[in-house]
């Protein structure tokens, strides 16, 4: 297993990344490829003690694609850019996977150009697992595609679902269309003319219509809805959980002596509920569709993030998930198609 890493993407470049890549060969026993300004890269690994030479090795990329680039233009002019030339090694077999901290936008454009769609599937989707109190909810699209069409939420439940079988090991996940209501006949005109298409699915076990609440509580193993929408509820949910943990941190200061005093009793029980709540713990979100493992992280990723980013990507590709995928939406391609325009 060889993970190609884009060690010029993330706000913590490439110091945080290649601690994480040092990291990720240690504990998970995998190749990385460093791709990026070899000097800086090198520069990093020049200050840690007993890493792995047999294991860690670096694939100079002399350009980058910074956030305000346009991705598509920027993808297309800077060939020699740190994502695409990860990407790239992938194309020629010489990775298994990508893992990007950078620009969202230019790893989906770099993905999409340079490893194609799988067969069948017109748009790729960002797929963002999402604590919830019984384990994890996968939400997808999470910001790839702004404007679905209900044939693109179709083939998003076929991916989400089959990533939530073989990487979180729910063996039949519920899938549910993110609406304003249970009932049926609730949502604007993409979402009525969705939920149909979602019912004749034979590979997905879709329960019907399910309500922003029912992501944090656990009723629902896959979210489906467009990017936009996604993108929304993403922000928010992570706005919040960082929110909430404040508040209980000025809560705490500005007692008294005896609720300082209890709360280090529970400090345990928060540390846990932190970690719970922390996205370094699940690594990155797959872009599912495109022919191959890319993983993307957030932009503020640090080494624990990477590491775990590039956990997944080894889960992801041992498990064969883009084989999958390519098998449920062959089988589903009448339905897939059914809706046009």
């Amino acid at each position: 297993m060889k993970v190609a890493v884009d060690a010029m993407g993330s706000d913590y470049a490439p110091e945080e990344i290649v601690l994480g890549a040092i990291q990720a060969a240690n504990e998970y026993q995998c190749e990385i490829v460093l791709v990026g300004d070899q000097t800086k890269i090198q520069e990093v690994l020049d200050k840690v003690n007993n890493w792995d030479k047999q294991r860690i090795s670096i694939h100079h990329a002399s350009e980058t694609i910074e956030m305000h680039e346009h991705p598509g233009a920027a993808v297309r002019k800077k060939k020699d850019a740190s994502i695409v030339v990860a990407t790239r090694l992938v194309k020629e077999g010489l990775c298994n996977a990508v893992v990007s901290a950078g620009s969202t936008g230019a790893a989906v454009a770099a993905a999409l150009f340079g490893l194609g769609r799988i067969p069948g599937v017109e748009r790729p989707t960002i797929a963002t697992p999402i604590p919830n109190l019984t384990g994890t909810t996968v939400l997808l699209d999470s910001g790839a595609n702004v404007d679905g069409k209900p044939k693109h939420l179709v083939q998003s439940a076929i991916m989400g679902s089959i990533y939530a079988q073989y990487i979180l090991d729910i063996k039949t996940p519920r899938v549910g269309l993110l609406n304003i209501g249970e009932e049926e006949t609730k949502g604007n005109e993409q979402a009525l003319a969705t939920y149909p298409l979602l019912k004749q699915l034979q590979t997905v076990n879709f329960i019907g219509n399910v309500e922003g609440r029912d992501i944090p509580k656990g009723t629902v193993d896959v979210v489906v809805c467009d990017g936009f929408v996604g993108n929304v509820v993403l922000k928010f949910g992570e706005g919040l959980s960082s929110v909430i943990m404040q508040l209980i941190k000025e809560t705490i200061k500005n007692s008294g002596i005896l609720t300082k005093l209890a709360s280090l009793m529970i400090l345990p029980a928060l540390k846990n509920l932190k970690q719970k709540l922390d996205y370094a713990e699940y690594g990155g979100a797959p872009l599912l569709g495109v022919n191959g493992c890319f993983i993307i992280c957030h932009g503020s990723s640090k080494a624990k993030a990477i590491k775990n980013a590039i956990r997944v990507a080894n889960e992801f590709t041992q498990n064969k998930v883009v084989e999958h995928i390519g098998e449920n939406i062959a089988q589903e391609g009448v339905v897939t198609s059914a809706s046009e325009e």
